[in-house]
């Protein structure tokens, strides 16, 4: 199904029969991806006197409880009140889910023991004004699908990259990565005050998605974002984003 869609700044065709998934899924795999120590998704039924909730072990149906944290086990959305001091959610400060957006590839630069994503590389992928940039790193392989990241210091952006799409009203920053700053860095998380301007003018509207995955398969360029979250009164939430090619 082809439709056009008018957004704030511009109208798109897009087919709505060709979704392209860049989540990670939320399965109680040892394996799978995760970062900041925490343990794997845990889903178990509930137990109680007379009650099972599996209905391969006799009940009647299946009722689990789901134990997880949303920043260290697959794809998640994060808003200011991830670094702020009073309480912000996600769910109340997220109210449009569909945004133009440009998906770019690009190979961290060394510096020392870290990789990092360049004001300069930044600014050779992103020329115009878009709501969204989702940032592939490369290499991209089938590695980030069960990459264990706690205490492997990943690669992150400088905060002068952050600046940068500031600059072009950048308002959601999706990457494949489990952090845009670095994992140790003395609790300063200056690329992610930077995005949202924190403390002294915060940004309710901005968001960031981490760990997500593009298939190596999927083209660089414009496209559809929908930015799917579960509703969730928390600074971060599950999220499943998926992109639609624009016309």
């Amino acid at each position: 199904m082809k439709a056009k869609i008018e957004l704030t700044n511009r109208t798109v065709e897009v087919d709505f029969t060709q979704p392209i998934d860049i989540s990670l899924p939320l399965g109680t795999n040892p394996n799978s991806t995760s970062a900041w120590y925490v343990p794997p998704v845990s889903i178990e039924p509930v137990r109680a006197e007379t009650f099972i909730g599996d209905v391969n072990q006799g009940g009647s149906v299946n009722f689990n409880n789901i134990r997880f944290n949303p920043h260290g086990n697959g794809t998640h959305t994060e808003c200011v009140g991830h670094i702020s001091s009073k309480h912000e959610s996600i769910n109340e400060h997220l109210k449009r889910f569909l945004f133009t957006a440009k998906l770019i590839s690009v190979q961290p630069e060394l510096r020392g023991e870290d990789e990092v994503i360049t004001l300069s590389q930044m600014k050779s992928l992103v020329l115009e004004s878009i709501d969204a940039v989702i940032i592939r790193t490369l290499p991209n392989t089938d590695e980030k699908l069960t990459k264990q990241y706690s205490n492997t210091n990943p690669a992150y952006i400088e905060k002068e990259a952050i600046t940068y799409l500031n600059d072009l009203k950048v308002d959601h920053i999706l990457i494949d990565l489990p952090s845009i700053d670095r994992e140790e860095d003395e609790g300063l998380l200056s690329a992610h005050h930077e995005f949202w301007n924190y403390p002294e003018d915060p940004q309710l509207h901005k968001t960031i998605t981490e760990f997500i995955y593009v298939p190596t398969k999927v083209d660089d360029g414009f496209y559809l974002l929908n930015l799917q979250i579960a509703p969730f009164e928390n600074d971060a939430s599950p999220s499943k984003p998926v992109l639609y090619k624009i016309l």
